[in-house]
């Protein structure tokens, strides 16, 4: 019987041309769609609860949580998208710790959606997420978010997907839509694991590649020894490598995903098989390649500030897990006739939490013990004055430009990741005075009421005082 079944020729599906999304025709309607079919857009970022339905073990230490939303309604997004989750590591009656998770899941499949967490035993959050979140656990979250995505189109579909370790979540996503959605397509995925057991979802990779014929998976072990009867690659990516899995990576689309030296190394090697810049898209976990090139700008500028930087580093190192994507706490000197600029760094003092507060008065900045802002030296021109109250500097700003560019140039340390309000890594406090911010779904509407903003897409409209 065996046999019989391996000799019956199975002849290639016929398919249609190119991939399409399921939404894609809604949105490019004129008929005015229904309610139903406009629910599965991903149209922008939603605050929803939801509740977990069920955890799947995965290898190399991640658990897939599956949830569904608690409205009832589908959650619509795009494949590599994220979700940003308020956990309550603290305790209930504590504020949340917010962490951003890659959707692993299927937008096709939009009625429930999982993200994949890698425990990390010295992080906050993951080993808390792995011990105490279970079906009906109900978590509040915001998304769904992010750039890095499949487009909603392509006639030609032909994709090089590079992953390292977590980084193979989005990726998951992608790969199980275009498996999930007829039409020509053409993909191929390496992904790089720290050991021959810890590839997660490869049981679902192998069952995918040996079924759809437009799909094909390589691994690699990296630098580590090869154990007995391993058959896939081994050494770090190379662009032999990407040669060896995909000769004509120059006709292809590349999204990749892992840490930031995985993927710093990948953008050189796609150039050398010539793959040009405008066809790579990256998730970088923590930073970027642009930020990495100012940090090390700025370690010539201000060696005198090296080391906290260096731990600032190995920090989001150790959360590297745990947030996608995470503040990489970097800011570049800014510039006068005299030289650098820099700030004086007053502390804050710790004010007395039982003396009452002054009537008409509710603001920190305000509360007795804090430092004046009078006193503080002012930087730059501008219409407007941004007084940073943990830096202790007074930033003239004019209304058109974005706080957080202007403060990182004054020598303020405000953490940024994608500078375009999507992560929410440069979220502060502004004690006073009044923005204009365009987000695009990096901060909750209950952070906004208690008086947080991100300044990487807000402009000042008043005098303000922020608590940075």
């Amino acid at each position: 019987m065996t046999d019989v079944l391996a000799e019956t020729p199975i002849q290639e599906p016929q398919r249609i041309r190119g991939l399409e999304m399921p939404w894609n025709r809604v949105m490019g309607s004129i008929e005015g769609p229904a309610s139903a079919a406009r629910a599965l857009g991903p149209w922008h970022p939603q605050e929803f609860m939801a509740e977990c339905v069920e955890t799947v073990p995965e290898a190399g230490g991640m658990m897939t949580f599956v949830f569904r939303r608690r409205d009832g309604a589908p959650l619509a997004f795009r494949a590599g998208q994220y979700v940003n989750v308020a956990f309550p590591v603290n305790g209930q009656d504590q504020e949340p710790v917010d962490r951003s998770y890659s959707l692993s899941s299927s937008p096709t499949q939009p009625w429930t959606f999982s993200i994949s967490v890698k425990r990390d035993n010295t992080g906050l959050v993951s080993p808390w997420v792995h011990e105490n979140v279970r079906p009906g656990t109900v978590l509040d979250m915001l998304g769904p978010v992010g750039a890095f995505h499949l487009p909603d189109a392509d006639r030609r579909a032909r994709y090089l997907f590079l992953a390292a370790g977590a980084g193979i979540t989005p990726i998951m996503s992608m790969v199980r839509t275009i498996h999930s959605l007829p039409g020509h397509a053409n993909v191929v995925v390496l992904y790089h694991g720290a050991e021959a057991g810890g590839f997660a979802f490869h049981q679902e990779l192998a069952y995918i590649a040996s079924v759809d014929s437009r799909v094909k998976v390589f691994y690699s072990l990296g630098d580590r020894s090869q154990p007995d009867g391993w058959e896939g690659l081994s050494g770090r990516l190379t662009a032999a490598m990407i040669d060896q899995v995909a000769p004509d990576a120059n006709g292809r689309q590349v999204y990749a995903c892992g840490p930031e030296g995985y993927l710093n190394s990948a953008t050189e090697l796609l150039k050398q098989v010539g793959v040009d810049d405008t066809s790579i898209y990256m998730e970088f976990f923590s930073g970027d390649r642009q930020t990495i090139l100012e940090y090390q700008a700025e370690l010539a500028l201000a060696a005198d500030i090296a080391e906290e930087i260096a731990e600032e580093i190995a920090t989001s190192a150790e959360d590297y897990y745990e947030s996608q994507p995470s503040p990489f706490g970097l800011y570049e000197p800014g510039y006068d006739e005299d030289g650098t600029l820099q700030a004086t760094g007053l502390p804050l003092e710790t004010a007395n939490p039982d003396a009452p507060t002054p009537e008409g008065s509710s603001d920190a900045g305000r509360e007795a013990g804090s430092p004046d802002a009078s006193s503080f030296d002012t930087v730059g021109t501008g219409s407007l004055t941004l007084s940073f109250m943990r830096t202790g500097i007074n930033v003239r700003i004019d209304p058109d430009q974005h706080i957080l560019e202007v403060a990182q140039r004054a020598g303020v340390r405000i953490g940024a990741n994608c500078k375009e309000g999507m992560c929410g890594s440069c979220k502060v406090v502004k004690l006073s005075g009044e923005v204009e911010m365009n987000h695009q779904g990096g901060i909750r509407k209950r952070e906004i009421d208690a008086g947080k903003f991100l300044p990487c897409c807000s402009t000042a409209r008043t005098d303000m005082v922020i608590d940075a």
